[in-house]
């Protein structure tokens, strides 16, 4: 199975390096932050731009890969 990635908008910081990702207008999941953004201490602020890859059995779960721009 393969993952889909999608671009989306921090909204939300949780508790636990989770953050709440609005995709879509209207689509909010729950992420975390991938191994290379974690090694290489990218902070992650709300209205940041990231990519986001989902997880393929559970749309409402993925892992930011990167910020963007």
């Amino acid at each position: 199975m393969s993952e889909r990635v999608v671009e989306g908008t921090v909204v939300e910081a949780l508790p636990s390096a989770l953050y709440r990702v609005e995709i879509e207008g209207r689509h909010r999941i729950t992420a975390h932050v991938g191994g290379g953004s974690d090694r290489n201490f990218v902070r992650i602020l709300v209205g940041d731009r990231v990519s986001v890859a989902l997880a393929p059995r559970d749309l409402t779960r993925g892992r930011i890969l990167r910020k963007l721009r």
